[in-house]
This record gives C-alpha cells, structure tokens and sequence, in this order.
C-alpha cells in the first residue's frame, strides 16, 4: 500500500519533469512562421495548417457586389436623334484676266481681295490657287435653222474638243426642240469626238434654249465639285415652256456652275446687216439673243463670245481653259448668318495694302488693265435644307 503510494507519486514527478522540459526546448530553425497577413491577402496555409485572417471594413466594401448599371435613356421607338450647327461658309472661284491678252495673274495675296457681300466687307479666311482637271457640259444647238449657225457650232465644239485634257470629264448634250444626251461624263476622247460626229442631220427647227439650259443645270445639281458648261448657238429661244426669269433664277440658285456662251453665227448675221437684209424685229430678236447669252455668263463669273471668223475660235479656247484651269478659290464666312434663301449679292475687288484700287504695272512701267471674273452672288440655305 505504502509502496504504491511512492510509486504514483514518482510517475507525478517525472510527468512534471517531461512538461517542463518540453516547454523549454528551442524552437526548431526549420518550422516557419506563418507570413504577415497584407490588407487584400485571403487565406494563409501554414506548417500548422490555414490561418483565416480577419478581414478589414476597407475590404468589406471592396468585396460587395457592384451596383447594376442604369440602363441608357432611349428615344421613342428606338429612333437616335442628333443636333447639328450649320455656320454657312462660302467659297467664290474668281479670276484675275488682263483685258489685253486674257492671261491669268498669278502671285495674289490674301490681302489683295476685298469681298462685298450686300455692301458689307467680308473676312476671307482663305486663299488657294487651283488647276485641276475639268467637268464640263458642252450644251449645243443642234436646229435645222440655216447651215453657217451649224457649221459655227461644229467648228466651236471640235476647237474646245482639242483642249479636252486626259483627266477632265466631258458630257455632250444638244437640243433643238427638246434636250438630246449624247454622251454622259466621261474621260474617254473618243467617246466624245464619236458623240461629235454623230451630229449629221438635225432635226427640228425650234431651239428651246431656256429649257435645255434649265434641264442641264438641274443635272449637274447632283454632282459634286466645280463644274463648267459650254453653251454654244443661237441665244435664240423659240418656245420654251419656261420664261427667262425663271431661267435665270435656275441659274442664279444653282451652286459651283460656271457658264461659258459662245454666239454661232456672228458672221452671216454682219453681212447680212451690213446690206440691209435684216429687217427691225430680226435685229432686235438677235441683239437680245446677245444680251442674254451675255447676263447668263456674267451671272456665273464666265465668259460671253460672238467670233465672226473662225479663226478667233483658239484664242478664244485659250482664254477658257486659262479662265477654268487657273483661278482663286476664296472661302469667308458670312455676316449674315440667317438661312433664309435670299439672294446675297457678291463682289470682289482687289486692292493694296492700304486698301486703294490695287494697280498692276508691265515692266516698262505701264498701266496694265484686269477684270475681276466671278459669281454676282449666291442664294442662302433654308432652314430645311
């Protein structure tokens, strides 16, 4: 009994002993400690097992679910809607033609030209010279009226064919009684010299030259870009179903359409004036003939002709092609900036620095004289357009 008392309370001992000891052993260099938990770490896998780290109310928020996107306002039936500003911007083609040898003078400055818009100075924000290839109509009177007013157009229409350059497109339209298209746009010469040798035996007598006009600037309204027409007879209208007012309203609300006119027939009209065979009513019918063939060009910044000789026909080619493939092109926005579809008059003038009449010299010192060429005005846009 005794003797199993002293042996329980040995074993106490020596357990004692073991936990005392156990507590005081080195910790092993080998075992490792779990590392610093970092503020967005999950959890952390130790020797001892996975430590779950507490997490901060930073990554709380962090963690909860976005909010749903507000869904993007519609327009009724799905229709997108869009505002636009329109600041007018106008651009004027002019040349600057000596009057004694039709040249184009070049060298001119920004400020050189002063723009009158209804009497109002305009700022012109740019100057560029152009020379690029052409668009052109040639509109042609093709009537059976009397054979040297046909030979006149062939011999126009052949001169302007020859100084048709590989880039430019070229339409050929003729009319007598109606409008007749021989050949649409196009670069290839031959198209055009065959659409030209076509022009054999006309076939009315009537020459509606109001409405063949009217027809080919309402064609040309679709194409883009500068554009040239050379309209070449009589001026003679017969029974057109539109007045000239109309007409040349057409022509004055058509945009980037210059008209170049050439009178056929200058020579038989001379003599026959000349020995009296031309009685009031015809004199007068030609002169206004003349005069309408001359307001339609001017309207446009081009050119009105009446050669009597045929020989005139280069010079007066050279004059178009150094009108049409040498000019300025100047750009200004509007003071009036209303789109109410008035008729704006337009003039340009050229002056020096001190704003006088500018003066043009040769280099013996003498006075050269120059005519500025361009649009008399343009229509502003509606609101609607």
């Amino acid at each position: 009994m005794g003797l199993s008392r002293g042996l329980s309370a040995a074993l106490l001992g020596l357990a004692m002993m073991g936990g005392v000891a156990r507590a005081q052993e080195p910790a092993d260099p080998q075992k490792k400690t779990p590392p610093p938990a970092s503020d967005d770490s999950g959890p952390v896998q130790s020797n001892d097992g996975i430590v779950l780290q507490k997490k901060t109310d930073e990554q709380k928020q962090q963690q909860q679910p976005a909010a749903p996107a507000e869904a993007p306002t519609q327009n009724p039936n799905g229709q997108i809607f869009s505002m636009r500003v329109d600041v007018p911007i106008v651009s004027l083609d002019v040349n600057v033609l000596l009057d004694k040898t039709h040249q184009f003078v070049p060298g001119l400055k920004p400020e050189n030209f002063l723009v009158l818009e209804d009497g109002v100075e305009q700022n012109v924000t740019s100057v560029r010279t152009s020379k690029a290839p052409i668009t052109a109509v040639m509109l042609l009177e093709f009537a059976s009226t009397s054979w040297p007013f046909l030979q006149d157009m062939r011999n126009t229409a052949d001169s302007f064919f020859r100084t048709i350059q590989p880039d430019d497109y070229i339409a050929v339209e003729t009319f007598d009684m109606r409008t007749h298209i021989l050949t649409d746009f196009t670069n290839n010469k031959e198209t055009v010299d065959e659409a030209l040798n076509s022009l054999t035996i006309p076939g009315f007598r009537e020459t509606n030259t109001f409405d063949a006009l009217y027809e080919t600037l309402d064609r040309l309204t679709r194409i883009e870009g500068r554009k040239y027409i050379i309209l070449v007879g009589s001026g003679i209208d017969s029974m057109s179903k539109l007045t000239l007012d109309k007409m040349l309203a057409k022509v004055k609300a058509t945009p980037n359409v210059t008209i170049f006119t050439i009178s056929t027939g200058q020579l038989l009209l001379t003599l026959a004036d000349a020995r009296g065979q031309l009685g009031p009513m015809t004199r007068m019918s030609y002169l206004q003939a003349d005069n309408q063939m001359r307001a339609i060009s001017e309207m446009t910044g081009g050119l009105a002709f009446k050669p009597i000789f045929q020989g005139e026909l280069p010079d007066i080619m050279s004059q178009i092609n150094e009108s049409i493939r040498n000019q300025y092109v100047l750009t200004y926005r509007p003071t009036n900036t209303k789109n109410d579809g008035s008729y704006r008059k337009v003039k340009v003038l050229l002056v020096d620095k001190e704003g006088r009449p500018l003066k043009m010299q040769d280099e013996k010192g003498r006075q050269l004289k120059y005519s500025v060429v361009a649009r008399d005005g343009y229509k502003a846009k509606l609101p609607v357009e």
